[in-house]
C-alpha cells in the first residue's frame, strides 16, 4: 500500500456546516473519500492510501486541480483508493465537497 499526503493552500473555505461526509466505496476501479472539517480554513489536507504504486505525480496533478477549482479550505480528506482513474477521483472529490456543503438532515 502506498501512502501519499498533500497539504495545499486553498483559495476558499468549504461552505456549509456539516462536520463530515463520505462518498464512494472501495472496490475495483473506484475509491472511498472521507471529508472532515479538521484543517485550518485556508488549507486542504489530502491523505491517500492506494495499492497502485508509482502514480504520485498523477495524484499530485489531480488533487492540485481539485483544490484550485473547488472550495476545499478547512478540509481533511482521506482517500482509500481501489484503482480509480483520475476522472473518477475528480468526480468523487467533487461529490464529497458538495455533500459536506449540504445541510444536516
Amino acid at each position: 500500500m502506498e501512502k501519499l499526503s498533500f497539504k495545499l493552500t486553498a483559495p476558499q473555505r468549504a461552505g456549509g456546516a456539516r462536520a463530515q461526509a463520505i462518498v464512494g466505496v472501495v472496490a475495483s476501479g473506484n475509491l472511498e473519500v472521507l471529508l472532515q472539517r479538521a484543517s485550518p480554513a485556508d488549507v486542504c489536507t489530502i491523505d491517500i492510501a492506494t495499492a497502485a504504486h508509482g502514480f504520485g505525480a498523477v495524484w499530485d496533478a489531480v488533487v492540485r486541480d481539485f483544490v484550485a477549482r473547488r472550495s476545499a479550505g478547512g478540509l481533511l480528506i482521506s482517500i482509500n483508493d481501489g484503482g480509480a482513474r483520475p476522472d473518477t477521483v475528480a468526480l468523487r472529490l467533487a461529490q464529497g465537497v458538495r455533500k459536506i456543503e449540504e445541510p444536516e438532515r
